[in-house]
């Protein structure tokens, strides 16, 4: 399974991948890394990838993903900071485990009504699936992640992350 991430960063996309060490499932909480000081969030999108595809045309990319999901992506701010500027690859940031939070999995039917799929987003779910496959192959199974367009905010120790959808919690993340 593959986790592809279209992050926002400095004004514009990227492309990032994530292993699946760093899914955070089932309302377990996140233990904050002993490594970075400044932990970061920002809210996403997560599609699951349905069948596989590859260089998927924008007219058939609804076709490519069958639920979606509130997500938490987290980001150790410190070390991309440090990274970006001495021009590293900024990994250690971005794909440790635990650092994609999952909430519940919408089907395409209620995910329409969802508030997710706002202009909040860098890039639609059906550009992000065209994006992605121009890549690599899509299978069945991956995931893709979209953020919405804002800068991480800081999370801190005993914080919860919640996302509610028409009154019913579908993420509920707690930072320990």
């Amino acid at each position: 399974m593959k986790i592809i991430g279209f992050i926002y960063h400095d004004g514009s996309n990227e492309i990032v991948l994530k292993g699946d060490s760093c899914l955070l499932n089932g309302r377990k909480p996140l233990f904050m890394p002993e490594w970075t000081k400044e932990l970061g969030v920002t809210e996403c999108l997560i599609l699951r990838v349905s069948r596989l595809g590859k260089e998927i045309g924008l007219k058939f990319a609804d076709r490519y993903y069958d639920a979606v999901a509130p997500g938490a992506d987290f980001i150790a701010m410190d070390i991309a900071r440090e990274a970006q500027q001495s021009g590293k690859p900024w990994t250690k940031a971005l794909a440790f485990d635990y650092s994609l939070a999952i909430g519940e999995w919408m089907n395409n039917d209620e995910m329409s009504a969802t508030p997710l799929l706002n202009d909040e987003l860098i890039i639609s779910p059906e550009e992000a699936i065209v994006e992605a496959s121009k890549l690599m192959t899509l299978r069945q199974g991956d995931l893709i992640y979209i953020q919405r367009r804002q800068v991480p905010r800081p999370v801190h120790n005993e914080e919860i992350i919640r996302v509610e959808i028409d009154g019913e919690e579908k993420l509920y993340c707690k930072i320990k």
